[in-house]
C-alpha cells in the first residue's frame, strides 16, 4: 500500500498514484511521453509561464516505476535520435572533430566575439553536443527541460566555447539561506533561477581572460533570450564549481557571488551515505529586487 510522501520535489497521495495508475491502465497504447504530458495536465503542473512540466513528471514517473508502484510502458525505440547518432557514429561528424589550430591570439585580436543560440535539431547543436561530449569532464548529459545553449565563436567565426543553460536545483543549503525564502516560496518561485549547468572552454583555446568575458556577455542578454523562449524572465542565475578540479576566478572576475558550499551528498541520496564533490556555490543576480521577486 502507497504511503503519502515526497517523490521528485511533490507531495503524493496514494489517491494521486490511484489517478497515475488509472491513466497508464486505461491507455496501454500510450508512450511514456504521453504519459507524463497527461500526468502534467490531471495535476495541472506548470511551469510560472504555463507550460507542462512533463519532463518533471517523466521523472517522477520513472521513480514510482523503480520502487514497483507502478507499471510503464516499454521505452518506444525512435528511428535514430540524431544525438545519439552523432556521438556513436562519429565519421559522420568529422569535420568538427578535425584537429583544431592553437587560438592563442590576445583577446583583443579575437573581438567582437559571437554568441549564438544553438537550437535544436540544428547543425550548431551538433558542434554544441559533440564539443561537450568529447571535452568537458561531465560529457553533455542531455538538456532536458527547460535550457538554452549558447555556442560562441571570434572574428574570424571559429569556434571557442559552449556554454549551456537549464533548470535551478531544487535544494541548495546555501542558497536557499541566501535567499531567505521558505519551502512555499521556493516552490512557487524556482523557475526564476535558471542554473548554468556547463562551461567549457574548447582545448585548443587558450586566451588570457576570455572566460570571464564570454559570461560578461551572456549575461547580457540572458534574461531576454529565456523570456523570448519560454515567456518567464529569470532573476538569478547559479552554478557549482567542483573546488578539487577549478578555482572560480572566471565567475569571480565576472562579478558572481560564491555565497557558500554544497553539502557533498547527492540528490538521490536519500540514506545519506553517498559522498559526492563539494562545490561552491556562485549565484548572479539579474536584476536588484530579485529576493523580493523570489520570496513573493
Amino acid at each position: 500500500m502507497f504511503v503519502s510522501q515526497v517523490v521528485q520535489g511533490r507531495w503524493l497521495s496514494a489517491e494521486d498514484v490511484e489517478v497515475i495508475r488509472g491513466l497508464i491502465a486505461g491507455h496501454p497504447h500510450w508512450s511514456r511521453r504521453r504519459i507524463s504530458i497527461a500526468v502534467s495536465e490531471a495535476f495541472n503542473w506548470r511551469t510560472a509561464s504555463g507550460q507542462l512540466k512533463d519532463m518533471s513528471a517523466r521523472l517522477l514517473l520513472a521513480k514510482l516505476a523503480q520502487r514497483g508502484l507502478i507499471e510503464l510502458p516499454a521505452r518506444q525505440r525512435r528511428g535514430g535520435r540524431k544525438n545519439l547518432r552523432l556521438l556513436s557514429e562519429p565519421d559522420l561528424f568529422w569535420t568538427i572533430c578535425t584537429e583544431q589550430a592553437l587560438i592563442e591570439e590576445p583577446l583583443e585580436l579575437l573581438r567582437p566575439l559571437e554568441v549564438v543560440l544553438a537550437e535544436p535539431r540544428t547543425p550548431l547543436a551538433d558542434a554544441f553536443v559533440w564539443h561537450l561530449a568529447q571535452h568537458h569532464y561531465l560529457g553533455f548529459g542531455g538538456a532536458s527541460g527547460q535550457n538554452l545553449r549558447y555556442l560562441i565563436r571570434d572574428c574570424y567565426q571559429r569556434e571557442l566555447a559552449c556554454v549551456l543553460f537549464g533548470c535551478a536545483a531544487w535544494k541548495v543549503k546555501a542558497r536557499d539561506r541566501f535567499i531567505g525564502w521558505n519551502s512555499e516560496q521556493r516552490a512557487r518561485g524556482l523557475g526564476l533561477i535558471t542554473n548554468n549547468s556547463r562551461f567549457l572552454i574548447l582545448p585548443h583555446v587558450r586566451v588570457r581572460h576570455l572566460a570571464s568575458h564570454i559570461l560578461g556577455l551572456i549575461l547580457r542578454r540572458l534574461a531576454q533570450d529565456w523570456r523570448r523562449k519560454y515567456r518567464l524572465e529569470p532573476c538569478l542565475v547559479e552554478t557549482f564549481v567542483e573546488r578539487e578540479r577549478f578555482s572560480g576566478a572566471c565567475y569571480r572576475a565576472a562579478n558572481w557571488l560564491r555565497i557558500g558550499e554544497t553539502c557533498g551528498r547527492s540528490r538521490d541520496d536519500r540514506d545519506h551515505r553517498m559522498q559526492v564533490p563539494i562545490k561552491d556555490v556562485y549565484l548572479y543576480p539579474l536584476c536588484a529586487d530579485f529576493k523580493a521577486r523570489l520570496c513573493a
